[in-house]
C-alpha cells in the first residue's frame, strides 16, 4: 500500500514538481547516468536520514534502456519506489525492507521528463530527465495505441502479482514465527496487491477442477469473505487469516496452515497470470468491475469485517482501475477526448476524497472503517465512486467498436 495518497502524488506531478520537492540528489546527479551493458545505470539508496530519504546518483540519462538499482540501507519507513509518466507506473519495486539485497528494473525510455516516486520519504518526488530523441505524440492508429496499452497493462499486472508473492511470503514468515503484531502489520501491506488486479485474476481454476468447484477456484481460495463461504470447501485465504489475527487475536496451528495454503495459492496465481493477454475492452471492463467491488464490498464494510481495513482495499481497487484507464488513455483520447477528460477528473476527485481518510498511525495508512465511519461517510464515498462509474462504464464499448 502506498504510504502517501494518489492525490498527493498526481497533484505534485501536475504542478511540475518544483525543486523544493525533489528527492535527495547527490552532487554528481547533474551528469547523465553512465552506460553499462547497453543501458544507462541509475542507483537509488534509501536511508533513515530525515525520517526517510531516497538518494539518487543521477537524475538524467540518454534515451534508451535505463536500469534502476534500488537498495534500502536503513530506512524502516520506506518500502517501495516507482517510475512514473503521465499517471502511469512504468516500473516499480516494492517490499524494500532494510538490509535486503539491491534489486533492479529496466525500462526503455524516450526523451522527456519522468518522475521518480519514493512514497513515505520526507521529499517524495523528483524529475528524471531523458535526453535524445523525444517521444513523439501518438500518431499511430487507434488500434495500435490500444494494443500498446494492453501490453503495458500486462506488465503492470505481472509486477503487482510478483509484489504480492513477496508480501505473502513475509506474512507467512511472521505467522510461522508467532509474531502477532508484525503479522497484523504485514497483513495490511499484503492486501492491496490482490485488490488492484482482482478483476483480472478472478477466473482462474486449477487443473483437474470444474469451473463450478470452489475447491479449485483460486479467487475463492485466496479472497473469499465470511459472508459467502462454500461449506463443502471451507474457509481459506486472506480473510480466514484476518479473522485469526484480528478477531481471535492469536496465532494457532490453524493460522499457520492457512498461511501455508495462501502462500501456495498465490504462487500458483503468479504462474497463471504470466500467461494472460488482454484486449482493450478487457481493461475497460476490469476497471468497471473494480469500481463495482468498491460499491458492493468496500463501502458496505463487508470486505475487512475483522480488521476494518476496508479503505486500504478501496484504495487498491481505485489504483487498479486507474492504471487500466491510464494505459487505454492514448487511444481513448483519439476516440473521445471529452469522455477521457471526464474520467480523468472523476478519478482525481475520488483520490482527493480518499486523502481525507489518511492516518499514518494505522497499518496501511487509512482510518479504520468502523460502523461509525461508515454511517457518517459511506454515502459520500458511494456518491464519489458513482460519479466515476457513469463515464467509465462507457469506455468498453468505445474501445471495442473503435475500428468498426
Amino acid at each position: 500500500m502506498k504510504t502517501k495518497p494518489f492525490s498527493t502524488k498526481y497533484a505534485l506531478i501536475a504542478a511540475g514538481i518544483s525543486a523544493a520537492l525533489m528527492l535527495s540528489v547527490d552532487a554528481q546527479a547533474a551528469t547523465a547516468a553512465p552506460v553499462k551493458n547497453g543501458a544507462s545505470q541509475v542507483n537509488i539508496t534509501m536511508t533513515s536520514e530525515g525520517d526517510g530519504t531516497c538518494h539518487i546518483d543521477h537524475t538524467s540519462a540518454k534515451a534508451g534502456p535505463v536500469t534502476f538499482t534500488v537498495v534500502n540501507k536503513t530506512a524502516t519507513s520506506l518500502t517501495e519506489l516507482e517510475l512514473l509518466s503521465d499517471n502511469r507506473i512504468l516500473g516499480e519495486k516494492e517490499n524494500l525492507a532494510p538490509g535486503l539485497p539491491a534489486v533492479k528494473f529496466t525500462v526503455t525510455l524516450d526523451g522527456g521528463t519522468y518522475q521518480i516516486y519514493c512514497p513515505g520519504a520526507k521529499q517524495e518526488l523528483t524529475n528524471f530527465t531523458v535526453t535524445g530523441k523525444a517521444a513523439a505524440a501518438p500518431t499511430g492508429s487507434v488500434a495500435t495505441l490500444l494494443e500498446e496499452g494492453t501490453k503495458g497493462y500486462a506488465s503492470y499486472v505481472n509486477g503487482v502479482v510478483d509484489a504480492m508473492v513477496v508480501a505473502v511470503d513475509r506474512l507467512k514468515a511472521d505467522i510461522d514465527a508467532g509474531d502477532l503484531e508484525k503479522a497484523k502489520a504485514d497483513y495490511a501491506k499484503a492486501r492491496p496487491f490482490y485488490e488492484r488486479i482482482e478483476s483480472d485474476v478472478s477466473g482462474f481454476v486449477l487443473p483437474g477442477f470444474k469451473a463450478t468447484d470452489n475447491a479449485g477456484n483460486l479467487d475463492y481460495l485466496v479472497d473469499m469473505r465470511a459472508s459467502n463461504i462454500d461449506p463443502k470447501v471451507g474457509w481459506h485465504g486472506f480473510h480466514a487469516i484476518e479473522r485469526e489475527l484480528f478477531s481471535k487475536k492469536a496465532i494457532t496451528p490453524e493460522t499457520k496452515q492457512l498461511a501455508a495454503e495462501l502462500q501456495t495459492n498465490v504462487h500458483k496465481l503468479d504462474e497463471q497470470v504470466k500467461q494472460l493477454t488482454y484486449k482493450p475492452e478487457d481493461l475497460a471492463n476490469g476497471a468497471a468491475d473494480l469500481l463495482e467491488e468498491v460499491q458492493s464490498n468496500k463501502i458496505s464494510g463487508e470486505e475487512e469485517a475483522f480488521s476494518h481495513l476496508d479503505l486500504i482495499d478501496f484504495a487498491g481497487n481505485i489504483e487498479g482501475a486507474e492504471q487500466a484507464f491510464a494505459f487505454l488513455k492514448p487511444g481513448l483520447e483519439k476516440i473521445d477526448p471529452d469522455l477521457t477528460r471526464r474520467v480523468t477528473e472523476q478519478f482525481a476527485a475520488v483520490r482527493a476524497l480518499l486523502e481525507t481518510y489518511r492516518d499514518p498511525a494505522i497499518p496501511g495508512g487509512y482510518k479504520y472503517y468502523t460502523a461509525e465511519l461508515k454511517a457518517s461517510e459511506g454515502a459520500k464515498l458511494s456518491r464519489a465512486v458513482q460519479a466515476l462509474q457513469e463515464p467509465l462504464s462507457k469506455i468498453a464499448e468505445k474501445v471495442a467498436t473503435s475500428g468498426k
